[in-house]
């Protein structure tokens, strides 16, 4: 048996050997770009690379050894692609996209819609964003409000897309899908929610909850005190509010915002009764337009991939190449394909940043459908 010394000397030996193959593998690699370059052919090429991994692979005999070829050399070609991605940037053949850069949003004369009632959390995060005075209402759906872009009769709508302790509302990234307006804002509110009742209601009166099931869920410990209580779903917390006041039965109660118990004149039994005491739901702020401003500096974006192994990884493996700092990762199924899913990325950048455009075409090449969900 040789020495373990001897045996690591042997293998920084063939390491060195490697490391020389491959940097002049990435040399050749960069002629075949510049030669893609002037006859305008794409990057990827999957024909080509399936062929040439399944010559490689009959090169070893074990299934081990396969695998591991087959893994080895599906990382050399995605690193030699991304080189070239970066070639065409340098070339000046930056990737296009339909977004158009300004200075700064124009909110003057703005129209702006939101989904709910007054009171609705939708309006806070709309009055933190746009301020007090504005050409705003509301609408009962949020997809009357992605409507309302669509059709021209509001300039911006503000939705809700995630919260901290209830995670994403699933419904409005699908939204985001199928619509063609774009982010451009954000506004992170604190959710602070409260029992709310007829000014006569006890407590012990109360036999009926009415809000929204984020709410609902996010107040999840409370309710699990007072399980004789009944959980009814409204669409927004400021409708359940509403009802309750409209209803004017004293045994029925609303879990909102403490605004709305001045907004319905509605008592509030008990306060803060979510479950995480630092409670936060993230709104965007949509339009019709494909525009960001010049400071913009988170991008989201959504893409679908081959049902295959690994195929996520190599995909994700663009931001990590280009240096870009991704922030959430969300997943959601693809409508009308069992167990496909597609997945929803914020990352840090401008659409301007050479290692976006990287990014960008190296997705937009290998993915079965990319798409710019805003940057702002």
């Amino acid at each position: 048996m040789r020495d373990l010394l001897e045996l690591r000397d042997e293998i920084d030996g063939i390491d060195s050997e490697i490391v020389a193959l491959y940097e002049k593998r990435m040399q050749i690699s960069q002629e075949v770009a510049e030669f893609k370059i002037s006859t305008g052919k794409p990057v990827f090429d999957k024909v080509r690379e399936q062929s040439k991994l399944n010559t490689l692979v009959q090169k070893v005999d074990t299934e081990f050894l396969k695998k591991g070829i087959a893994e080895l050399f599906e990382q050399i070609m995605a690193m030699s692609r991304k080189r070239q991605y970066q070639l065409l940037t340098e070339h000046g053949l930056a990737e296009k996209t339909d977004f158009v850069e300004v200075e700064k949003l124009d909110y003057k004369n703005a129209r702006i819609v939101f989904q709910g009632t007054e009171g609705a959390y939708s309006q806070l995060a709309l009055k933190e964003y746009f301020g007090n005075h504005t050409d705003s209402w509301h609408v009962d759906t949020w997809r009357d409000a992605m409507e309302a872009i669509k059709n021209g009769e509001a300039d911006y709508a503000v939705l809700p897309i995630e919260n901290s302790s209830a995670g994403i509302v699933s419904e409005n990234y699908d939204l985001m899908v199928e619509y063609d307006n774009c982010i451009v804002g954000e506004q992170i509110i604190r959710i602070d929610h409260a029992l709310l009742a007829l000014k006569d209601a006890k407590l012990e009166d109360i036999t009926d909850i009415y809000s929204h099931p984020q709410a609902l869920m996010q107040c999840s410990k409370y309710l699990d005190a007072h399980r004789e209580w009944e959980k009814h779903s409204c669409k927004n917390t400021a409708m359940a509010s509403q009802k309750v006041k409209e209803d004017g039965k004293l045994h029925k109660a609303a879990i909102a915002s403490k605004l709305n118990a001045d907004i319905y004149g509605l008592q509030v039994l008990e306060e803060a009764i979510q479950d995480n005491k630092d409670n936060f739901t993230r709104f965007i702020i949509v339009t019709g337009k494909k525009i960001f401003e010049k400071n913009a500096k988170k991008i989201s974006i959504c893409f679908e991939i081959p049902h295959e192994s690994g195929s996520l990884y190599h995909k994700l493996s663009h931001f990590i190449y280009n240096g870009l700092n991704m922030n959430k990762i969300e997943s959601r199924p693809v409508q009308g394909k069992a167990w496909e899913y597609r997945f929803f990325v914020d990352f840090e950048g401008n659409l301007n940043d050479a290692a976006v455009q990287n990014a960008l075409r190296g997705l937009k090449e290998e993915t079965i459908r990319l798409k710019i969900l805003g940057n702002y």
